[in-house]
Parts: C-alpha cells; structure tokens; sequence
C-alpha cells in the first residue's frame, strides 16, 4: 500500500522478493519473488509462497519490494523499501494478517506491506496407528527386554527431529504397544514420502537406554497398512558389521493404519487464543555466586549467562504469539530484602501486584537486577510458581487462552512430591511446563517429571496429559561458541511439544477454534 513512485513517466511496476534465514543462521537467502505488476503503488500480488512452519523455531523473512527489473545486487535507485518479520508474528496475529511499514530509505514514507497467511489443508490429517514387535534383541541380564519406540521425521538438512515416543512394554521381546495418534505434519511435515526413521530401545531406570535396532519408512509406505499388515526389519548397524550371520534383531509389525482430519495448532492461534508465557529461575545457592566466571549466573560483558541464554531461546519464540508481550517472571530458592525471608516465588522486578515484565529485553533486565540485590540461598522447590501459573490457568478454560510455564534450574530438587501433585494438578488446565537444566549436574529426577515414558502419578492419582518438557542446557551447547546456533537448537527442541500439549487440552475438553473473522 502507498509504494514510493519511482518511474518518471508512469508509475512503479513492483514486485516483492522473499528471502529467509536458515535456523541459527544470519545469512539471507532467495526464497521466491512474486510476479510484477505494473503501474500502480497499491499492487495486490497473487503467487503463494508455500513455506514449511515450526512453531518451535524463529523463521526470519525479508521481503523487499523493488521494481520488476530487481537484481539481488541492488543500487539504492532500484529499491522501494523492505520488512523483516517472522513467520511467527503473522501467524500469532490476528487472522494471520499483519500489516508492516516498509523501510529502508533514510527520510522517506516507503508504505506498508500486507501479510497474509493460511494453512495448507494436508496439515490438518491426524494419523492412529498400532505397532507389534517380535523376537527382539534380549538386552537384559536379568529378565527380557522393556522395549519402546522412538519416532524420527527427517529434515530438510538430513537431520532428524523426535516426533513421538511410544509408552514402555515391561519384560517382553514380544510387544504390543497402545495405539497413538500423531498429526501428518508431525510426522512428516505433509510430505509422504519424507523419511521415517524408527528407532528400538531397551529401557533402563537411569535413562541410559540401550539401542536394540532401527528401520526406516514413509508416511506413504506406512499408509499401505490400511489394507494390509506391514512387517519391518529391526537392524542394528553395529552387530550387522561384526556378525556374518547377523540376520536381524527382531521384527516390528504394523497392525493398523488410520487418518483422520482434526483442528491445528494454527486454526487456534488464529482463532484468537493466546499463548501467555511465564519464567521462573533458580536463585538457589548451588549455582555459585553471581559475581565469580564459575557461576551459572555469571555473565561476562562478552556473553550472556547459560540461564539468560535459555530464557532468550525460549521467549523470542513465544512472544510473537502473546499480543500484549508482557511476562510474569519469579525466582525462587533466595533470601528475599528486606527481611531475608526465603522465597519461592518471588516477583523479579520486585512488584508483588504485578510481577509482569515488558518483553523478554524486560525479563533479562528484572533478572539481572535481583541477581544483584538477593541472596542465593535454597531449597529448590518447583511446587509453589507451578501452583501459581495453575492458578491463573484455572481462571479462564475456555481456550482462549493457554499458559506456558518455563522453569530454568541448574538440578536436585527438593519438594519432588509436591513439585508431582503439583503436575498432575496442573495436567487438567490449559498449561505446559518446560524445565531447561543448565549446569553439570545429574538430572535423573526431571527425566522422571518429563513423563515421555511413564506418566507422572501422585497419590494414585496419575496426569491426565503429558504436560512437561525436560532438557539439559548442555546438549544444545555449540562446541564453536556460536550462541545464536545453541538457542536455536535449545528452542527447537523444547517447544516441539508445545502445539501438541494445547491440542490435547482442547481434544480432552472439546474446544473447537473460534471462527476467525472473514
């Protein structure tokens, strides 16, 4: 809308050219342009382009508007004006329409740009399947295997993201596995015949378990099952190199195959539910003092701390779906000013009647400023800021709005049968909770409350929805130093569940999207 006009004799003939940013990536590369439309400075383009989404990642684009004789290599006489948005923001806006000024010459009014986005319809396919094994590797010394499946969609890169996990079969080589619903893109981002790498493992208490084979398959060959079993090799590379005879280690059979369509993730989001996001950080004594390089606080003028980093990765996603962008954010296991009390929930900016920060830039800021003026003291107690982000769950369930808890934590945690009731409790409101571990410590204790493998129980009482996410800081660290990539790849990991969570909250309590105005 109201492009500069930049022809002498006519008007501009504009075109927009996309460009976008590779995950934790600055360099912006040609994605598609638009056709040209001549003479007129309000051009409403009509070609698509068809972008994969991630909720879990920052997708960057540029978009710069130029005449149709535009060249990459641009001299500033070529250029109309340009915008830099992510993915997130149109689609977290309202009905996926935003609007944004153009810029990009000093001292001028370059218009506006209009986005629009919508969901291509073969995201919308849910899948049902059941899965056997047979004659699997013994892994055991005592006893049979306790086997489970881990699911693999493959990306664009050849790298693989985990999709899904099925439940633990206790002392079998022979398993039958529940059925479980995943959505198409989940599994394969819509593309059928994207691979599918699966993969067999023995479970161990301690977490370390062990590899008994893989195979491979496509949404398209899985499809096949509709009418007719599915039998896969399970193969362990490693035996297959060391053992002539090596013929397998067990089989998975496929016993049933359905699809159906459901709502997404994005019909809510544009349906108008927000995503509010809360942080609560360990002030606990454990991390070292603040002031010292060896602390997990310590931040040097060169590089932010291990628990600012996460916080960045995590809330620069959430935020383009939060309309006010104002965040709640607590510390917890200090002696609070003035009286020296402990606290476990207490406001970082210091304001109990609105512990509310502007922006993520506001969270860091709060932070930094109590690292300053509390004292790191103890225990570390989750309970009390998950009751409290219940709390505010509780007051509105209705769909239109949905509370993201992030709790960063450098381990051993002291109130674990409260932190338990606290989860299960919280599994029946529209919440989900991820816990980034940073620091050297064993996090055995977090694997349990992540619940992939057995769902979190308290009293008898067992969680109605997989609702926490767990991950250690230092497994998404990038050997290079390069920080950008390390949030990257911490975010993407973390928030993968995220759109899953929301739907399964909605399914339980039959909440359809609101209709998004025309």
């Amino acid at each position: 809308r109201n492009l500069l006009d930049m022809d002498t004799f006519s008007k501009s003939d504009p075109v927009v050219v996309l460009f976008v940013q590779g995950s934790g990536s600055s360099e912006w590369k040609e994605f598609g342009r638009t056709e040209v439309i001549d003479n007129t400075l309000n051009p409403d383009f009509v070609r698509k382009f068809v972008l994969d989404y991630y909720f879990e990642e920052k997708q960057n684009l540029r978009f710069d508007v130029a005449p149709g004789s535009y060249s990459a290599v641009l001299g500033a006489q070529d250029f109309l004006g340009q915008a830099f948005v992510a993915l997130g923001e149109v689609i977290g806006s309202q009905r996926g329409r935003l609007e944004r000024a153009l810029t990009g010459i000093p001292g001028k009014r370059c218009g506006t740009i209009l986005l629009l986005a919508e969901e291509l319809s073969n995201c919308r396919d849910i899948v049902t399947m059941q899965l056997c094994a047979n004659k699997l590797d013994k892994k055991d010394f005592f006893g049979k295997s306790d086997p489970f499946l881990v699911f693999y969609r493959s990306n664009e890169d050849g790298t693989f993201t985990i999709c899904h996990k099925t439940e633990v079969v206790k002392n079998t080589l022979n398993p039958v596995w529940q059925p479980f619903t995943i959505p198409v893109r989940a599994l394969c981002n819509g593309d059928y015949d994207r691979t599918v790498k699966i993969d067999v493992y023995d479970w161990d208490r301690d977490g370390s378990h062990d590899f008994i084979g893989e195979f491979a398959t496509s949404y398209r060959e899985l499809s096949r099952a509709q009418s007719q079993f599915t039998v896969y090799e399970v193969l362990n590379p490693r035996k297959k190199c060391k053992k002539k005879k090596y013929v397998n280690s067990g089989t998975v059979t496929l016993l049933s195959f359905s699809v159906e369509s459901e709502f997404t993730f994005v019909d809510y989001i544009r349906g108008g539910t927000q995503l509010n996001f809360t942080v609560a950080i360990d002030f606990t004594a454990s991390n070292g003092m603040p002031s010292q390089p060896t602390s997990l606080h310590y931040a040097s003028p060169y590089q932010l701390s291990a628990y600012a980093l996460a916080l960045k990765a995590v809330g620069e996603v959430i935020q383009d779906y939060d309309s006010d962008k104002l965040f709640p954010a607590y510390g917890f296991g200090a002696k609070v000013p003035p009286d020296g009390k402990i606290s476990h929930q207490f406001p970082l900016n210091n304001n109990v009647d609105n512990p509310s920060c502007a922006g993520i830039e506001g969270v860091l800021e709060s932070y930094l400023q109590s690292l300053r003026t509390v004292q790191l003291y103890g225990p570390t107690n989750f309970a009390p800021v998950i009751n409290q982000v219940a709390g505010a769950a509780a007051q509105v369930t209705d769909g239109s709005q949905y509370h993201v808890l992030l709790i960063i934590t450098d381990g051993v945690i002291s109130d674990m049968l409260q932190t338990k009731e606290a989860i299960v409790t919280a599994s029946a409101l529209p919440m989900s909770i991820i816990i980034v571990g940073v620091g050297p410590a064993e996090f055995e204790a977090m694997e349990e409350l992540d619940g992939d493998e057995v769902r979190v129980s308290s009293r008898g009482r067992y969680a109605e929805r997989d609702i926490v996410q767990f991950v250690p800081f230092r497994d998404y660290v990038d050997d290079s130093g390069n920080q950008v990539l390390s949030m990257a790849r911490l975010a993407k990991d973390v928030l993968a569940e995220i759109p899953e969570q929301l739907l399964s909250y909605m399914k339980t309590r039959d909440i359809k999207p609101r209709r998004a105005d025309p």
